[in-house]
């Protein structure tokens, strides 16, 4: 029995301290979570597509976010808050607010390899607008699943 259990132990943290994490919404920026739900999120990819729903920290802070561009994309949050990467309009039917231009950032920007990673509430929510590029070494995983601790 001790020899199953331990090695039951030792299977789940490696699955949860290698593979998976777990992290809890701090938040509402992000549409599709509500604060304290539960993400289940998957460590191992080290490269991110735009679209993604992202777990990462800054200023010793998890937050959660959107990759909107990578590295040697060109971003620029126009004057009448529209996104635009690569010189495209970037169209996004489940983000109800405008992306403002609330910040002291430059535009158009480029990064080599960074991420620009935006929250889907726009409004003075704590993304690359404010804390500049997110590396990879930052970004703890992608989203994988979404467990609504209110209706554990």
């Amino acid at each position: 029995f001790f020899l199953r259990a331990g090695a039951l132990a030792a299977l789940l943290l490696v699955l949860f301290g290698v593979v998976f994490g777990l992290a809890i919404q701090p938040d509402d920026t992000m549409t599709a979570l509500k604060p304290g739900d539960l993400l289940l999120y998957y460590r191992l990819p080290r490269s991110f597509a735009a679209g993604e729903v992202v777990v990462f920290a800054q200023d010793d802070r998890r937050c959660t976010g959107r990759v909107a561009a990578r590295g040697g994309d060109t971003v620029e949050v126009t004057e009448n808050a529209l996104l635009r990467i690569n010189g495209s309009l970037v169209a996004e039917p489940d983000i109800y607010e405008t992306t403002p231009h609330d910040s002291d950032v430059t535009y158009p920007l480029t990064w080599p390899r960074e991420y620009f990673i935006l929250c889907d509430a726009r409004e003075g929510a704590p993304d690359s607008r404010r804390y500049g590029p997110v590396t990879a070494e930052n970004i703890a995983g992608r989203v994988i699943a979404i467990v609504r601790r209110n209706e554990i």
